[in-house]
This record gives C-alpha cells, structure tokens and sequence, in this order.
C-alpha cells in the first residue's frame, strides 16, 4: 500500500511547490512589472540634472519619473532631507500622485486561480497516463463501454482494411486444399443473393487446424483480401483478463462491431486459449474462460450468417477444444492446414523468392527436396537466411549454395570455425558420421546421402550426415524404418570397430532410434508380439507429438524388452555391415577427415569405385 501511495504524495508535494511559486514570484513580477528600484544617489543626480518630471514623496518611499520617459516608476527609499522639496521644486518636478500601475484585477484572478489549476491538470493528466500504460490503457478509463468504464468491454480487435492489408490467395503458397476450401466463404462473400436463392446457408464459422507456421493467420488474411471486406483480428489471450466478465464483454463488443461493419470476417487466433473443454471442475476451474466461452457461443449462435459475418479462427491444439464450439452452426467446417508436400514447398520457396535477388541457376526443387517437414515460416526464414550469407560473403545475389548453408543453419545452427577440436576427437567424429553414411547407402530403403560434414555447428553438433530422399514419401514401411534404425546406429558401431571404445557423441541417435523404435511397435503395429494394438496415444500432434502409454504396467515392462531387442538387432546388423567393409570405412573416413565436407556425389563416387 505504502508503493502505491507514494506517487501521490509527490504529486501534492510538487503541487504546493508550485503554488508558492506562482504567488511568491510569479504575481509580484506582474504586478511591479513597471516599477524599477533605484538608489537615493541615482535620485539626487536626477534632481541635480532636472530630469525629473512627476514626483510622489511617502515618509518611507520616494516615487517619481523622468522626462520623456512617464511610463517606468522608479522608486527609492526617503532620507532625512529638509531640502529635498525646495530643490526639487527649483528643478522643476511636479509634486503629484504618480501612478503606478497595477495589475488587471481580471488578469491578477488567471494568474493567482486558473494558473495554479492549469498546472494541477497537466500534471494530474501526465500522472494518469503514466498509470495506464503500467495498469493497462483500459484499466482506469472512464465513461461508456462495459461496466460503465471506457475500456473494460472492448475488444481492442485489430481492424484491417483490404486496401491495407492487400494479402490475396496469390501470396499464400502450398495450401492449394485449404485455398480451395475457402474460396467457397470468398464466394459468399461477394455473391451471396446466389446463396439466398436457392435456400443455402453458409456456415458461420471455420476452424483452421495445423502447426505452428503453415500459415493460418496468412490465409484468413487472404480470404479478407479476396473478399473485399473489414477483418477484424484477435487473440484468443486478449480475451482471458483477471475481472471476471471482462472476457465476455470484449465477446459482446467484438461481434457488435462485426454485426456494423458487416459484410466482414472475424479472425480469432489461438482460440484454444478461451475454447478448452468445460470440465466441472466447480470452484477450481476457471470462471472467467469459461463465462468468456459461454459467451462466445451465445454470440455464434445469435448473430444471422446471411448478414455476412463469417468467423474463423486457428489452433494448433484442435483436440483440447469444447465439443459445443464444434457442433454443426458454430465451426461447421474444419479446414486442415498441413505442412506442405515437395510441390507446396517448391511454391514457398519461390513466392518468398520473388522479394529477393535470386541466381536464376538455382534449383528449388533441390532445395525443397533437401527441406522436408519445413514449415512455410521456417522456409520464408531460408531464404532470408540465404540473403544474409550472400551479403556476408559479398555476393549480390542469392545462389544455390546460400540455400543449401541456409537449410544446414535451420537444422543444426551456425558453423562453429574457431572452434578447436583435437585430431583424436576428428576422426572418431570422422569415422561416426562415414558409419551413418556407409550404412544408409548399403542398406535397402534408406534415403540417398546428400552430404557429410564435421564441422562443429552452435547447436552442439560435431559433425552431421544429411540424406535427402529423391521424392516425396508419405508412407514408410516396416523395412524402412528398420534401416533407419540401423543407420542411427551406424555411428555408434564404427566407434567400437575402429577405437574399441564408445563416446558420448551418439546421444542424440540413441535418442532418435529409441523414439522411432517404441512407435513402430506400440502406434504402428510393426511388432510380432503386439501386432495391430495401439499401446500409445499421441498428445498435442501439432505440437511436438508427446505421447503417453495406454496400457499395464506388466504391458509397458514387455513394450521395455521389445524396444532393446529390436534396437539391439539393428545395431548387430549394422556393425557385422561395417565390418564387411571395412577398407571403404576407412578410406572414406581419411578423405572426410582432411576435406572436412563431402557431397553425396563424392561419397558414392569413392564407394562405388573398384579398389
């Protein structure tokens, strides 16, 4: 309380300094503005030069004025002189009243009054301002709105105007599906009597569901640009407030302005943060989201779809949503917006392309090959990297080896070239990366090697292997996925082959080979022992995947044993594949110690040749 008053008690004390002021300083100084203080000597030579003009005599005081000069009052303090009215007399001075001039008693009143008030009021409004930027812009803002303050009811909703917006389905890229679905809302949108005719009504809401970065914002954006028409944009978080009722007045606020400006399009991003499942959880839960979703669902439900009001929203977590937000007349359709395919990736690619100085030599579709599983954010984030290392390197234009050290720096990070490393601890990182790479290229069903460094990368990586698959794949078989085990393991084999020993620097393949181990036997049925019985469930598919066990603890123990044999099998395999062929282990393994980077091309070239 004490941290809170204290402002306020500068405030009073600044106040007062002020008022002292103004009277102490401020109105003498108007007042006696035309009065100048003299001393008695500068009095007498005026006498002894019979300048004076006009002079008043006062027992303390002597005012008087000079010859050519009747405005300025020049006052001084009276002396004991019994002469002073003859000479003043033989000088010629006229003994009378001088008027001095006071001040307007209209301007005294502005000066002594409304001064010290002005001066309150712009501290008192510099003071509130600070505080609303603290507290928030609507925390103390007062007359209209919700609960009869200014700011606690709206719904501070962005407002984009198309012209200034200007995203149209020509900037989204690798969506073709989600473009297709939409443009059905688009098409309402600007011809709706077609609709009206034949009885149709158009759903009210849409839910754009994928990862982070495939650009859901950008597409409602699009939809908004296509159509011509007001979009309004909210996160869901600006619902969420610690008053209870503020999340369902910012609701009420946020489709009143809909319902003025329709036709338009509501965009709410994240809506899982106010859409999670109700689960009557009584005083434990949380009143003001779900007040805030009840809201919203009375809103959908009451506003009239033919007006042109369309909603859409994104998530990322479609699962956790309330079952009701989801009927049939609230979020009819449910649009995927996946990570896009080769094709899709190819066309970020190259719309991103578009805003930079391209070689025109470069290949995307390399590019997009060797970035699979990249989202539209990470591969716009490409090639702006790749702008950035032909820069660094003075290039005034982005060529094929830019895209691919941007992909390289996307992946594991920035090169590390002062880094030092010992040459023992080269070549065990020379001979574990030439393990992987030896036993994905003997080993039916793995991806072609693209390329071989060791080169320490920020991301902590010594030295990694890139293999890049020659189309895209959306299925992966049993066979498949054994021989990327085994070539996780590979690294980890050539160690104890060639130094009898293992190292710390196969962690992460452990990590990777266990993941992808423990999903072919208890998600994709891939086992003997199992067969088809989902043992796992994934949570948050979007997000990072999590998965939790479904089943025994006796179950589990036996999922245990499954994964260490199948790992254990793989990793014999690879090792017995190493040691048959071991002139080419180390052979490859001498040529990427003193090269450092190698291509798949000079890869395949040194194996494949005869020794």
């Amino acid at each position: 309380m004490n941290k809170q008053k204290k402002p306020l008690y500068w405030y009073y004390i600044v106040i007062l300094v002020v008022l002292l002021l103004v009277n102490m300083i401020i109105g003498p100084m108007f007042s006696n503005s035309h009065i100048r203080e003299v001393t008695y000597s500068d009095f007498l030579d005026a006498i002894e030069e019979k300048e004076i003009q006009d002079v008043e005599v006062h027992d303390t005081e002597i005012y008087y004025t000079l010859k050519g000069d009747e405005e300025t009052v020049y006052q001084t303090g009276a002396m004991q002189d019994a002469q002073l009215v003859d000479r003043l007399d033989e000088a010629g001075a006229t003994f009378t009243k001088v008027q001095t001039e006071e001040m307007n008693p209209l301007l005294s009143y502005l000066i002594t009054l409304f001064l010290p008030l002005l001066i309150f009021w712009g501290l008192g409004s510099f003071l509130f301002r600070r505080m609303q930027k603290k507290m928030g812009k609507d925390a103390m803002s007062f007359g209209g709105g919700g609960f009869g303050m200014g700011g606690l009811g709206k719904s501070n909703a962005k407002v984009y105007v198309p012209a200034q917006g200007g995203k149209t389905f020509k900037d989204v890229a690798g969506q073709d599906e989600a473009k297709e679905a939409l443009k059905e809302i688009v098409d309402f949108l600007n011809h709706p009597d077609k609709y009206k005719d034949i009885g149709a009504q158009m759903p009210k809401g849409a839910l754009l569901v994928g990862p982070p970065g495939t650009g859901k914002t950008l597409l409602a954006k699009a939809v908004a640009g296509e159509a011509g028409v007001p979009f309004f944009s909210i996160s869901g978080s600006e619902f969420v407030e610690m008053f209870v009722g503020r999340g369902a007045a910012k609701v009420r606020d946020l489709f009143q302005q809909a319902r003025e400006k329709a036709p338009c399009i509501v965009f709410i991003d994240e809506i899982d943060t106010i859409g999670k499942k109700r689960d009557g959880a009584g005083i434990a839960g949380n009143d003001e989201r779900e007040q805030t979703l009840n809201q919203l669902l009375a809103e959908m439900d009451g506003f009239d779809g033919s007006k042109g009001v369309v909603i859409l929203a994104a998530t990322n977590r479609p699962e956790s949503l309330d079952p009701a937000l989801l009927r049939p007349g609230r979020f009819d359709r449910r649009i995927p917006v996946e990570l896009p395919d080769l094709a899709g990736r190819e066309a970020i690619l190259r719309v991103h392309a578009k805003d930079v100085k391209c070689s025109p030599s470069i290949d995307f579709n390399a590019i997009a090959r060797a970035s699979a599983g990249a989202s539209g954010a990470e591969l716009a984030n490409m090639v702006n990297e790749a702008a950035l290392l032909a820069v660094k390197d003075g290039r005034r234009s982005v060529v094929q080896k830019d895209l691919e050290e941007a992909i390289e720096t996307v992946i594991a990070g920035y090169q590390k070239k002062g880094a030092v490393i010992s040459n023992k601890e080269k070549l065990i990182v020379s001979y574990h990366e030439i393990g992987h790479a030896l036993v994905a290229a003997l080993t039916k069903g793995s991806a072609p090697v693209h390329k071989i460094t060791i080169v320490p990368r920020t991301s902590g990586a010594l030295g990694y292997t890139m293999q890049v698959e020659e189309g895209e794949q959306h299925l992966m078989s049993k066979d498949e996925a054994y021989s990327r085990i085994m070539t996780l393991t590979g690294g980890r084999c050539a160690e104890e082959l060639i130094f009898d020993s293992i190292t710390s620097g196969a962690s992460n393949d452990i990590e990777q080979a266990t993941k992808l181990a423990r999903s072919m036997i208890t998600r994709l049925g891939m086992s003997d022992t199992f067969g088809m019985t989902a043992l796992e469930t994934v949570n948050n598919q979007y997000l990072g995947g999590d998965t939790s066990l479904a089943c025994s603890a006796e179950t589990a123990a036996k999922v245990d044993e499954e994964v260490v044999k199948l790992i254990r099998k793989a990793h014999d395999e690879a090792k017995e594949l190493l040691k048959n062929n071991m002139g080419k282990l180390h052979e490859l393994a001498k040529y990427l110690y003193n090269h450092e980077t190698i291509t798949g091309e000079e890869f395949m070239d040194i194996l494949q040749k005869s020794e």
